[in-house]
């Protein structure tokens, strides 16, 4: 668990997994020659045999009395034949979520940065046989954009079966909102845009006492696509407007005081986006 203080806001990563991945896993071009030409900026994000260091965390955002999750994961118990990795999983996760001080009924709001399966996984649990929303007074927000595309997605049971489990029951139990892209939640946090990865795709802005912070979600999965945004996922469902948000989020967050925290970077999780030698770098 590491804690970072946004002016009066306190974010807490709760991890879920710390894979280690070949890059091209994630992103065809980061080869191992072409990981290796970056340099010792990347060594945090990176193990000794140039493998990715990935992690899948949760980011509990405290503000102004409300205690706001971003993201849940994968989950427990959940079916994933394309992930075998991620299937049927029991992993501690709510039981360390509770011995941090978190109740579960304690969470009021719950943000669905996007809904794949690995974002969506602990919005419910399997209780008597039925998936039920794992926070029960919580509001969970989704994108009305990317609900529109996802519930209506039924190519492939990877993204499907997620929807199915881990996003309909809450909507069943009215707990859910489908919201605009920009929606302010409190006075110092905010969603903001960041479409291309998926359709509705959103980050979580935070900004308190002249702090400021940004919560990446899948707009960028490792932090070598801060040098290289145009290198794109294989999991993005536009890849030019995904290419095209990644720039303008590294050309607007570059030598500014706002704190970075992507939603797959392993280790500090954090950093600062910068100049050097001509082009950009993450430096924690």
């Amino acid at each position: 668990m590491r804690t970072w203080q946004i002016g009066n806001v306190r974010i807490t990563r709760l991890q879920e997994q710390e894979p280690v991945w070949n890059g091209t896993m994630i992103l065809p071009d980061a080869t191992p020659e072409n990981v290796k030409q970056e340099g010792q900026w990347l060594n945090p994000f990176i193990d000794d045999k140039g493998l990715f260091k990935l992690s899948i965390h949760s980011l509990l955002v405290e503000s102004e009395g409300r205690r706001i999750l971003v993201d849940t994961c994968v989950g427990n118990d959940k079916n994933r034949p394309g992930f075998k990795d991620w299937s049927n999983l029991h992993l501690p996760f709510l039981e360390e979520f509770e011995k941090a001080g978190f109740a579960r009924d304690s969470i009021d709001t719950v943000i669905c940065t996007h809904l794949h399966l690995d974002h969506v996984g602990w919005n419910t649990t399997l209780e008597n046989g039925h998936w039920v929303p794992t926070f029960p007074k919580a509001r969970y927000l989704m994108g009305q954009r990317e609900w529109d595309y996802w519930s209506k997605y039924d190519e492939s049971p990877d993204f499907k079966l997620p929807i199915d489990d881990s996003v309909r029951p809450v909507i069943d139990a009215r707990l859910a909102e489908l919201v605009e892209p920009n929606l302010r939640i409190s006075s110092e946090v905010w969603l903001e845009p960041t479409p291309g990865h998926t359709p509705g795709h959103i980050s979580v802005r935070i900004s308190s006492r002249g702090e400021n912070a940004v919560i990446t979600g899948d707009m960028m999965h490792h932090p070598i696509q801060v040098a290289h945004p145009d290198w794109v996922v294989g999991f993005d469902t536009d890849p030019k407007l995904a290419v095209e948000t990644r720039r303008q989020f590294v050309q607007r967050y570059c030598d500014q005081p706002v704190e970075v925290l992507g939603t797959h970077f392993a280790g500090p999780t954090s950093g600062h986006i910068v100049r050097r030698n001509g082009g950009f770098r993450f430096e924690p």
